[in-house]
């Protein structure tokens, strides 16, 4: 029996993946793509699959894309992270290639990044002395490239897209890696549902890890009794998310309710339902508009099993929630996420910013 292409692609990405995992060793890695971009995602914790109809679809589901109302559209996001720790920074623009077809091409950059990290491997002399004019300053920083397109399938209501992207990972000047991989996505939309499907790192995300380290350095290492890193090689293993949406309006109020769901291959012990090579992962989203202009968005997410710290055999069930609000003015889009608002400390609430800016738009 003959074939389709789609059972070829599909056959293609099982045999890459299998390959991968054979290949080299799996670990969690380049969890920085996993946080997300834009606010008004965010503010829906990420609950966009089916219905991102801006550049940010370059990340979220490039299938979207499609539906940007403009023939040049830029983005940018910037976030705070861990306490202001990490800074998080996106930047993408995109034009549309083919009108009739509604085709759609994006770059997108992302920087995740620990700047004026203390480096203290020489802050004692060879002669044992204390030298604080040894410590400098090294930055640990996680770069990604995603060069996206997207085009409608047949009927307008169906889209597809991917990308492909490059991964650079830095630790000052003694450790870096190149990562290379790839991300498919689909939209299905009709009267008032939609639904999406992306699967990020389709066969597999290699990163591969080099190291530079001097003599001294490596003899401080030793005396330390931490091991020498050695050049290696991490995988990112495929990551399906599913999303259902509908979405409607009322007069000058508009609403959109979203759930998806994320299944990985990388098994969580707190993952609201999970095993040793699964884990299932919901999310909750919810917009409402006014006047197309004013937005106010909520979200749930990272549902977790929490064990207890008094008795280890009881669990908790723990969820995020994140809330938001946007404006639209004319051309451009401003939006603002509060991630984490359940936490009372405060330590770990992110604040996040983003801009969409439309250049000719269409209606």
């Amino acid at each position: 029996m003959t074939m389709s292409f789609f059972q070829r692609m599909v056959l293609f990405v099982l045999l890459m993946s299998t390959t991968s995992v054979m290949m080299a060793q799996v670990k969690f890695v380049n969890e920085f793509l996993n946080i997300g971009v834009g606010a008004e995602a965010h503010g829906k914790f990420g609950s966009v699959v089916a219905t991102v109809d801006d550049i940010t679809a370059g990340y979220w589901n490039p299938a979207g894309l499609t539906e940007i109302d403009a023939n040049f559209q830029a983005g940018a996001m910037h976030a705070n992270w861990f306490g202001g720790i990490a800074n998080y920074d996106y930047i993408a623009f995109g034009k549309r290639i083919n009108e009739e077809k509604g085709s759609f091409a994006a770059l997108s950059l992302i920087r995740m990044g620990i700047d004026n990290i203390p480096y203290t491997l020489n802050l004692i002399s060879p002669d044992g002395t204390v030298d604080y004019n040894n410590i400098s300053e090294f930055s640990a920083a996680d770069y990604a490239m995603l060069m996206s397109y997207a085009t409608h399938l047949g009927s307008k209501n169906l889209s597809i897209g991917g990308n492909i992207k490059v991964i650079h990972r830095s630790i000052g000047s003694f450790a870096s890696a190149w990562g290379f991989g790839f991300d498919v996505g689909a939209q299905y939309r009709k009267s008032n549902f939609a639904l999406g499907a992306s699967v990020r790192d389709v066969t597999s995300t290699f990163n591969a890890w080099s190291f530079s380290l001097t003599d001294q350095e490596k003899d401080v290492f030793q005396q330390t009794n931490n091991d020498i890193p050695v050049s290696s090689t991490e995988i990112a293993l495929p990551r399906l998310i599913l999303g259902g949406a509908y979405f409607g309006n009322r007069g000058a109020i508009d609403y959109s309710l979203e759930a998806n769901v994320n299944i990985s291959s990388n098994g969580t012990e707190s993952g609201i339902a999970s095993g040793n090579n699964f884990s299932l992962d919901p999310t909750l989203g919810m917009s409402i508009g006014f006047n197309k202009k004013v937005y106010v968005r909520a979200g749930i997410g990272n549902i977790q099993r929490i064990i207890n710290d008094t008795n280890g055999s009881e669990t908790t069930l723990e969820i995020q929630p994140n809330i938001g609000m946007g404006l639209r003015l004319g051309k451009i889009k401003v939006d603002y996420a509060l991630a984490n608002v359940a936490d009372v400390t405060g330590a770990l609430k992110s604040h996040i910013f983003s801009v969409v800016l439309d250049f000719n738009k269409r209606r």
